[in-house]
């Protein structure tokens, strides 16, 4: 019962610090003509309300693809189209066809911003719960301190609530994805992640390891028995989730051609704006989109995101253990973050969800990721007005991820599972790895708090009006690539020991 109220607390914290930030501003507010991403998911129910679904990805007298068109998958829509019916209900004039555009008033941000509490508290938060206590070693008090951190994660609170998305939708259908496996339930964790699929097309960061792990499993059980009845259920999972899914789109196939188009553009170019991936902090030194055609840049982004992530992959075929399978996630997140083609900020969520999934395990290098990737966002951050929630959520997370997990008293080299590194430096004199990671860990720290002050304070100079916003993101890319490296070694090491996990418990 004691431990249960804590969970509550935690809940009811969280809450609180998602509602405190939605209290600030959003993605374009007052910048017409095209406002932001607020106003995309506003325009997004204006649409599915009011024209057919045969309409929704097409560019019409009705519909201007050219105004923040539909580009995310069916499932999206459908949650816009649920949307837009409540507010229907409440002010018509929110969904009125075109007269709705740019639409502001404190009532109607009071609306979209419980629209996405709503979802974080019907599909995000419940996922939490119930992995940190399902799901993760060590005792009572160590899975709620687990499950507060992985709560108060500051990237997707400041995306969902201050820049204003339903990532917690993609990523809470992933997360169910995750704790069905983890609990023997393959069939549902296949539903769960085909529906995060359905919502977002970014979730193929994730859907390499789901496939390999599944693929493996069946194999393990035998192809010719257990493994082949287990592969059939899940492609006919599969097949039946997409069917439901796209039903309305699938009478015609240049309607589905359409959809599919739409959310997989290739016009945009290898990358827009700043993001801490390979090819925006090459680009400095490498001009690819110059060298490159565009085709010869899609070909190129994905042989070297197939490359990054065929390792990762091809250990977890061959070892499809749970520990295994959330390693993979980190690692094939993290490929396609670094090395896919246009990769936004944002989209650094992806891989920080699988990286929150090893809080429990690996604590240090968890936290400073997860404290990275929201620093990767900072320019975004300050775009929209939200230095303020970003300093105190980024502070907050950090300072009880340190109190809590005790992540610089749980890094000695086993803890840290750095063995594999002291085989690979054999040739180098011994050192203390340990120490070496936890003083990295000090300095990269003071260096992204460093760049913030700079970046929200100073003026860059006219000549390099992006020299902050390439510092941060040159920066972010840096430990993203040590954090890849990291990962990928790990999974190919020996998985924690019973001896170490108990000492853990203790």
């Amino acid at each position: 019962m004691q431990t249960w109220s804590s969970v509550s607390i935690c809940v009811l914290l969280a809450v609180v610090v998602r509602w405190g930030v939605s209290l600030n501003s959003y993605s374009g507010a007052g910048k017409p003509p095209m406002f932001g991403d607020y106003e995309a998911q506003r325009h997004w129910q204006e649409v599915t309300y009011n024209l057919p679904p045969q309409e929704w990805y097409f560019n019409t007298t009705e519909n201007d693809l050219m105004y923040w068109g539909l580009d995310y998958p069916p499932l999206t829509a459908y949650h816009s189209l649920i949307c837009a019916y409540v507010a229907k209900s409440i002010n018509p004039e929110w969904v009125e066809l075109h007269k709705s555009r740019g639409y502001e008033s404190p009532k109607h941000k009071l609306f979209m911003r419980a629209t996405v509490l709503v979802a974080d508290l019907i599909l995000f938060i419940p996922a939490v719960v119930l992995y940190c206590f399902y799901l993760t070693d060590g005792s009572s008090k160590k899975k709620v301190s687990t499950l507060f951190c992985f709560l108060l994660y500051p990237g997707l609170i400041l995306i969902d609530y201050g820049h204003f998305q339903y990532n917690a939708v993609s990523l809470g259908f992933a997360l169910w994805g995750v704790l069905a496996l983890g609990l023997g339930w393959d069939a549902l964790g296949s539903l769960a992640f085909c529906l995060a699929l359905n919502y977002k097309q970014m979730e193929l960061y994730h859907a390499l390891p789901f496939f390999c792990y599944l693929l493996g499993k069946s194999v393990q059980l035998g192809l010719m028995g257990r493994g082949l009845f287990l592969l059939g259920r899940i492609a006919s999972t599969v097949l039946g989730t997409f069917a439901l899914c796209w039903l309305p789109f699938l009478s015609d196939p240049d309607h589905a051609m359409q959809v599919v188009r739409r959310i997989f553009p290739v016009a945009r170019g290898l990358f827009e704006d700043k993001v801490a991936n390979t090819w925006c902090s090459l680009n400095a030194l490498i001009k690819f989109r110059s060298i490159l055609s565009s085709d010869s840049q899609v070909y190129f982004s994905l042989a070297c995101t197939l490359l990054a992530v065929l390792p990762s992959c091809v250990r977890l075929m061959t070892k499809p253990t749970f520990w295994h399978f959330k390693l993979a996630l980190a690692n094939s997140s993290l490929a396609f973050f670094l090395f896919s083609y246009q990769v936004h900020e944002k989209s650094i969520l992806l891989v920080a969800l699988p990286v929150c999934l090893l809080l429990n395990d690996l604590p240090l290098v968890a936290v400073w990721f997860l404290h990275a990737s929201t620093f990767s966002m900072m320019p975004l951050f300050l775009r929209d007005g939200l230095l303020v929630p970003y300093a105190v959520t980024s502070l907050a997370f950090l300072f009880f991820s340190i109190y809590l997990l005790s992540p610089l008293e749980q890094c000695s080299e086993e803890q840290l599972r750095l063995g594999a590194y002291r085989k690979l430096l054999f040739f180098l004199p011994k050192l203390d790895l340990a120490r070496i990671v936890r003083w990295k860990f000090y300095i990269s720290v003071a260096a992204m708090a460093a760049l913030s002050f700079v970046t929200a304070a100073l003026v860059p100079p006219p000549h390099l009006p992006d020299l902050f916003p390439l510092l941060v993101t040159s920066t972010a890319f840096l430990q993203f690539l040590g954090t890849f490296i990291y990962f990928n070694i790990v999974q190919f090491s020996e998985p924690p020991s019973r001896k170490s996990q108990k000492k853990k418990k203790n």
